[in-house]
């Protein structure tokens, strides 16, 4: 996780830096420094090539490019009592200053869409159609509250027709889009569902995030054993379906797995009751099994892979086919982000319940190292930096942006004291909304 983390934070923070950098070389403008990570009173790595000094820092909250003559997060202001030099980024003109700021964003923008189109072109999309679960699904609490049903099918938020399986789309259109209707198929019946603000709501808090809504409800066929399986042992077998526990009637792996944790055995024979197929005489035998559970009370089985019990549609991207494929799913990717940043403005969506620090980013990635889900977090952190960046706060890019722009349309220079004083101003800021960030996910984790 932190491997993946750091690494995808590197990535990112070089590239973003790299197109200050050659922006600013473009112009000939003197880069000082180009540093990965922030590196007060000391660096864990430095050498120097011509005119800048390249670094590694220890704080990895971000990284920088030290351009000369600029005002930003180091506050030279030495240097700016000095007299403008050709070189110096004060000197250039006002496009050529507003282009070096830009530089860094633009990088962000096109890597993260050149990334969702790499992924498409080489794992493609594969998903469950909605239209596959016969079984329907179970609603968790949350999903109960939006009046969904055991054994409904969900087909539809408001306009959106669904037609793949992923109760985040549902989640992201009542959160993000005010969708406040949901469309389920019911006893062969479309029946609409209507969204209250409240239940809306409860859905953005982030003690509910772990939450899915619904999962899709299917008989637990055995599809894989652990290392040391109880089951194995026991002479359960791939493919037999498991019908029943203790007794108990167990006709779905939800059935069986609620039934399972509502009454905790660890270490106790329990009676599971299978059906195993004769592939020959195309019947199947009834078998009661005895099973010792683990020290945590499991059989030690999981259910068949979702996309081999349901079936899956596959879609395949040439490169010509995902360059555009790519750019659409980031731009809604982006879209979406954009979408929560105002509903956050509006009060709709709590500033406590979407704030979240290095914690919570690199818990994304996740345990096991994926490639896939690896390259489609970096993807969507790069536009978010993109996007970040871009907030006319000073001491961010976007409010050199913003200055920049003032000085173009007007014909006025902000004066150095007035920049300097501004950009002290945005970098407390930015300070306080990390150390709020990361103060939400310490409580968190208590």
């Amino acid at each position: 996780m932190v491997g993946q983390f750091v690494m995808s934070l590197s990535i990112l923070i070089v590239l973003h830096e790299m197109g200050h950098f050659f922006t600013a070389k473009w112009f000939n403008t003197r880069v000082e420094k180009f540093y990965l990570f922030f590196d007060p009173w000391f660096s864990l790595f430095k050498t120097k090539k011509g005119d800048t000094e390249y670094g590694i820092g220890w704080l990895p909250l971000g990284g920088y490019v030290k351009i000369a003559g600029m005002i930003d997060e180091s506050f030279d202001t030495e240097q700016m009592l000095q007299e403008p030099q050709p070189w110096e980024f004060r000197s250039k003109p006002a496009w050529q200053r507003l282009i070096i700021m830009v530089g860094g964003v633009t990088v962000n923008f096109i890597l993260g869409f050149f990334i969702y189109a790499i992924i498409m072109w080489t794992w493609g999309e594969e998903y469950i159609p909605t239209q596959n679960l016969k079984y329907g699904v179970a609603p968790d609490s949350l999903g109960q509250l939006l009046g969904i049903q055991r054994g409904d099918n969900v087909v539809a938020v408001d306009t959106l027709q669904l037609e793949k399986v992923n109760p985040g789309i549902v989640r992201t259109e009542i959160i993000i889009h005010d969708a406040r209707t949901i469309d389920v198929m019911r006893n062969g019946k479309r029946l609409q569902l209507p969204i209250s603000e409240e239940v809306a709501q409860a859905l953005s808090k982030y003690e509910n995030k772990n939450f899915t809504l619904y999962r899709p409800l299917y008989p637990f066929e055995v599809g894989r054993f652990p290392k040391k399986s109880p089951a194995k042992k026991a002479g359960i077998q791939l493919g037999d379906r498991i019908i029943a526990l203790n007794g108990t009637p167990t006709p779905f792996f939800e059935d069986f797995y609620n039934e399972l944790i509502a009454h905790p055995q660890p270490e106790t024979e329990v009676a599971v009751l299978v059906e195993r197929p004769d592939t020959v005489l195309h019947t199947s035998d009834t078998l009661a099994i005895k099973v010792v559970t683990d020290k945590n009370g499991f059989i030690g089985a999981g259910p068949m892979d979702l996309v081999k019990f349901f079936g899956s549609k596959r879609v395949e991207y040439t490169m010509a086919a995902a360059l555009p494929a790519g750019v659409r799913q980031g731009w809604k990717f982006l879209a979406d982000q954009v979408s929560a940043f105002g509903q956050m403005f509006k009060g709709k969506i709590k500033a406590s319940d979407s704030l979240g620090s290095f914690i919570t980013i690199g818990s994304m990635f996740g345990g096991t190292w994926d490639w896939e889900r690896f390259w489609k977090l970096t993807a969507a952190l790069s536009l978010v930096l993109g996007f970040i960046n871009l907030l006319p706060i000073p001491a961010l890019d976007g409010g050199h942006v913003m200055f920049l722009l003032f000085e173009v349309f007007s014909g006025k220079k902000p004066g150095d004291k007035f920049m300097e004083y501004a950009t002290m101003a945005g970098f407390v800021v930015l300070i306080g909304i990390m150390v709020y960030a990361l103060g939400l996910d310490i409580s968190r984790l208590f």
